[in-house]
C-alpha cells in the first residue's frame, strides 16, 4: 500500500509534463497530428517557391515537424525577441492562427525582401513579413480548399508585431505548432513556427481525414441490391419479391438544346433596375514591395498598356468591351470601339 509519497520516477514525469494524463491526450491526438503535418508538408513546395518570389532568393524551405504543445513549453524555445504575426481564421475553420519568428529571422527576410541591409523591425519591416504571410497563408488556403471541398476558409489580414516573448499571445490550453526550417540561401538555418488553436486543428483534421466520412446520410442502396441477400439478410421484403426478375427501364433525359419560355424572357425586366458596376481600366503592372513602399509624390508608374491602345471595360470586374478615352466637358469618357465576345471573355 502507498504511503501517498511520489517516486522519483514519477516527480520526473510530472515535472517533464509526461504523467500518464499527457501521454494519453498526446495518443488520443496522433491522427490529428500526423494529418496536419501530412497536410502541410504537401504544402511546403508551395510556400518555398513564395518565399523565393518574394524574397528574390532560392530559399529552402523544410518539415515542418507538428507537435501538441502548449504555452510554456512552446515560451521556452523562443528567443527573447521574436516577430509575431497574427492571422486568425474567420470562416470555415474559425480560429486562432498565428506565425512567430525569432527577430533574427525576421530581419533576415525582411531584408531580402526590401534589399537593404541593417534593416530595423519598424513599421515598414513589419508591413513586409505581413505581407508575405498573408503570401503563404493563402496558398495555404487555396490548398484546404482544393483538398477538402470548403470553399468558405478566410483568414484576417495578417497583422505581424515585435515584442518580448513574455507578451505573445498565445492560444489557451493544448496547442498545434507546426515548426519549419528556414534557409534563405546563406546555408544558416532558420526556424519559425506557425500555431494553430486546438478547435482549428481539429476542424482541420476532421475534413482532411477521408477515412472517417460518415456515413449516415449516405443515399440507400437500391431495392434489387437489398433483395440478393440470403435467410435473415432478407427481413422486412415480402415473399412476393422473391425470385422476381426487377424491372429495368432506361431513363429518358431531356434534350440540352438551350430555350425559354415567354414568362422566362419577360423576367430580365425584374433586373432593369439593378446598378452595377462598370469600371475603365488603364493599365496594370507589377512592382517589388520595397519599390512600393518607396513610392511617393512624382514618382512615375509605368503600366502594360502602349499609348494610344484602347483601355478595357469591365463590368463588375469582368472584360465586356475597349474603347478609347475621350474628354466631355470637363470630365473624362470612353468611346466604345469593340463589344468582348463571349468566348473571349471565356479564354480571360
Amino acid at each position: 500500500m502507498s504511503d501517498g509519497t511520489l517516486s522519483q520516477a514519477e516527480l520526473d514525469a510530472l515535472l517533464a509534463g509526461t504523467g500518464e494524463s499527457s501521454v494519453a491526450v498526446a495518443g488520443g491526438n496522433e491522427r490529428e497530428r500526423q494529418l496536419l503535418q501530412d497536410f502541410l508538408v504537401s504544402s511546403a513546395d508551395s510556400l518555398s517557391a513564395n518565399f523565393s518570389q518574394l524574397t528574390t532568393t532560392e530559399v529552402s524551405l523544410r518539415g515542418p515537424e507538428v507537435s501538441f504543445t502548449n504555452q510554456d513549453a512552446l515560451l521556452e524555445q523562443l528567443p527573447d525577441m521574436v516577430t509575431t504575426i497574427k492571422a486568425d481564421f474567420n470562416a470555415g475553420f474559425p480560429g486562432e492562427h498565428v506565425f512567430i519568428m525569432g527577430e533574427a529571422t525576421a530581419k533576415a527576410i525582411a531584408a531580402r525582401m526590401t534589399q537593404e541591409e541593417d534593416i530595423q523591425m519598424d513599421a515598414m519591416a513589419l508591413s513586409v513579413i505581413g505581407e508575405l504571410v498573408s503570401t503563404l497563408v493563402g496558398t495555404q488556403i487555396t490548398a484546404l480548399t482544393k483538398q477538402t471541398g470548403n470553399k468558405s476558409i478566410a483568414s484576417v489580414s495578417p497583422e505581424a508585431s515585435n515584442v518580448p516573448k513574455a507578451v505573445v499571445a498565445l492560444p489557451r490550453g493544448d496547442f498545434s505548432t507546426a515548426l519549419y526550417q528556414l534557409d534563405l540561401g546563406d546555408g544558416n538555418a532558420q526556424q519559425f513556427w506557425e500555431i494553430y488553436g486546438s478547435e482549428v486543428s481539429e476542424s482541420i483534421a476532421r475534413s482532411l481525414d477521408k477515412d472517417n466520412i460518415p456515413t449516415a446520410r449516405s443515399s440507400p442502396p437500391p431495392r434489387n441490391s437489398m433483395m440478393s441477400g440470403r435467410g435473415g439478410g432478407m427481413s422486412g421484403i415480402g415473399n412476393s419479391g422473391i425470385g422476381q426478375q426487377a424491372q429495368v427501364q432506361s431513363v429518358q433525359f431531356p434534350g440540352l438544346t438551350p430555350h425559354s419560355t415567354p414568362q422566362e424572357q419577360g423576367n430580365i425586366g425584374l433586373l432593369m433596375d439593378v446598378f452595377m458596376e462598370m469600371t475603365v481600366e488603364l493599365g496594370r503592372t507589377k512592382k517589388l514591395i520595397k519599390e512600393i513602399l518607396g513610392m511617393g509624390e512624382g514618382t512615375i508608374i509605368e503600366l502594360d498598356k502602349l499609348a494610344g491602345e484602347p483601355v478595357d471595360i469591365l463590368v463588375n470586374h469582368k472584360l465586356i468591351a475597349k474603347g478609347e478615352v475621350v474628354v466631355i466637358d470637363e470630365n473624362f469618357g470612353v468611346r466604345v470601339t469593340e463589344i468582348v465576345s463571349p468566348t473571349e471573355r471565356m479564354q480571360d
